[in-house]
């Protein structure tokens, strides 16, 4: 069964997860979109979107949550307060679209782009 088994995995212990959800949350911020595999883009939308969600608030205690859960950066929580929350001020939510790329190259894996929504 199945229960409490929410999130993936990745093949990765936890704190190197967290790491890569980070990690990728600090790229998709500064370059609005990325390319990634379908598993790891369905993990980082939630995880993002959160983020967002909070950042519209903008109270010192928001940022403060922001970037903690952005593992300490302050400049990446700074442009989500300030320019991503402003620009979702009237949006409730939805704030990314996967778009799926199919196979690049040789890889076997299917990839995926992740990018804000306009």
């Amino acid at each position: 069964m199945k229960h409490h088994n929410a999130h993936r995995k990745l093949g990765r212990e936890k704190g190197q997860r967290v790491a890569l959800l980070r990690s990728l949350a600090r790229s998709l911020v500064l370059e609005e979109g990325i390319t990634t595999t379908i598993a790891k883009a369905k993990e980082l939308r939630p995880f993002i979107e959160r983020l967002v969600s909070t950042s519209k608030k903008n109270t010192l205690a928001s940022r403060r949550l922001v970037a903690t859960r952005l593992g300490g950066a302050d400049d990446i929580a700074k442009i989500l307060h300030e320019t991503m929350g402003q620009r979702y001020a009237k949006r409730s939510g939805g704030y990314t679209r996967i778009v799926r790329l199919g196979r690049i190259g040789k890889r076997a894996v299917e990839s995926a782009r992740i990018e804000f929504v306009q």
